[in-house]
């Protein structure tokens, strides 16, 4: 159905007229993310949200607004996999925190999207640093089991919320073994009885309302990830859990897991690739700081990219809600530890967009994917470089934030205002 709805989508875009929703953004190192590779001198033809054409001379349409890249690079739109982008504002104060339900008796049955602001002024920081698409992930609350997640680009539009209940999220790690009950063995004997309980829905609930683990309605919300319409992402680090994973996988084939964390992943590294469990991870960890992570290093990408693993690029080592922004510099970071640039840059852009289910429409520059679109002053993996021009659904976005509007009105304080200094 996708594939049909995407052709249809370039039907029309095809056979659309040349106007001011014809973009082409020219003299560039395209970066395709596709067979293509690199076109070191190249363009992007972008018509009414999609990408029509990409090459080394594409053709301008009469009326088409150009965009000269002036040499930089053209790169599809960072896609980050692992955020609380839109449901924390402000970190020290609880009432702007929507991330987790501490008190309440749901689990499987929390969704993302009902606490979900696209107003967010974090995701403005993120879109002028190249980020156009995202998860959003929900905290633990009283359970393991932390709810359903979704799929959101950072236009900051009310409609940007473009995917819902698209993957759960379980904590299976030390934090979560304290919330089961204090050990891992609680927590994987609640896990395993809350899929019994999915498993068996709606029979086991005929006549009352609870399960072993979890109710009707959380039952109903997991019946999707245990029958493998959408997947698992287990927060975890430490190796000998991934290992369990990795069993528990086997155990249950139906379910399709993503690790996110894995601090110790590059130490189960040829097991992981075998069971084709990607891994959600962030190249910037490499140091200690519990009991799950002795392992960590910044080496870790490296050595997972060349075992075959499915890597993705997070941010978790700098946080999750007003740090995206940063993913580029920590892909950056891979590279400088052996990583190779190419699939350090797909593990933040492409590569996300698979582990969602959505790697034919996002993450790449190819005729047929929706027009998000990045233009570079520089490479992006370099910490100096910055976008100069971020398109989102063929649409130009504001480089402005909070944060920039702050900046310009104090960098130039004159007498003329009463909060100017005193001489």
């Amino acid at each position: 159905m996708k594939k049909l709805l995407t052709s249809l989508m370039l039907a029309a875009a095809v056979m659309a007229p040349a106007s001011a929703q014809t973009i082409v953004v020219n003299n560039g190192r395209v970066v395709t993310n596709t067979a293509t590779g690199v076109i070191e001198n190249g363009g992007v033809v972008i018509r009414d949200g999609a990408i029509v054409d990409v090459g080394s001379s594409v053709s301008i349409p009469d009326g088409a607004e150009v965009i000269d890249a002036q040499g930089g690079w053209i790169t599809p739109g960072l896609f980050h996999p692992h955020t609380q982008l839109g449901l924390i504002e402000v970190g020290a104060e609880p009432s702007t925190h929507d991330d987790a339900a501490d008190e309440s008796s749901f689990t499987a049955a929390i969704d993302v999207a009902d606490g979900f602001n696209p107003s967010g002024t974090h995701i403005d920081s993120a879109r002028i640093e190249g980020l156009t698409r995202f998860a959003v992930h929900p905290n633990t609350g009283s359970a393991i089991l932390a709810g359903r997640g979704a799929l959101a680009d950072a236009s900051g539009d009310p409609d940007s919320l473009f995917a819902t209940r698209q993957f759960m999220l379980v904590d299976m790690s030390q934090s979560g073994a304290r919330t089961a009950g204090g050990s891992r063995t609680a927590a994987w004997a609640f896990l395993r009885a809350a899929i019994e309980d999915a498993r068996f829905y709606p029979g086991r609930f005929m006549s009352h309302h609870e399960g072993d683990a979890i109710d009707r309605y959380d039952a109903a919300a997991l019946v999707g990830a245990v029958r493998g319409e959408i997947p698992l992402v287990m927060i975890m680090d430490r190796a000998a859990d991934i290992r369990r994973a990795i069993a528990f996988a086997a155990q249950y084939p139906a379910i399709s897991i993503i690790i996110a964390g894995g601090a110790e992943a590059h130490l189960v590294a040829d097991e992981l690739a075998a069971a084709d469990i990607p891994v959600i991870y962030d190249p910037m960890r490499n140091l200690p700081d519990s009991f799950d992570t002795l392992a960590s290093t910044n080496e870790g990408a490296a050595i997972m990219h060349a075992a075959g693993v499915q890597l993705a690029y997070t941010t978790v080592g700098s946080d999750l809600y007003f740090n995206p922004r940063l993913l580029a510099q920590h892909a950056g970071i891979a590279v400088a530890h052996g990583a190779d640039w190419d699939d350090a840059f797909r593990a933040i852009t492409l590569t996300p967009a698979e582990i969602y289910g959505v790697g034919d429409q996002y993450g790449a520059l190819a005729t047929g994917y929706v027009a998000d679109v990045v233009v570079w002053d520089g490479d992006p993996l370099e910490v100096m470089s910055a976008p100069t021009h971020v398109f989102i659904n063929g649409e130009t976005q504001s480089l402005e934030t909070r944060q920039t509007r702050l900046r310009d009105r104090y960098a130039q304080v004159t007498d003329d205002h009463a909060y100017a200094y005193e001489h």
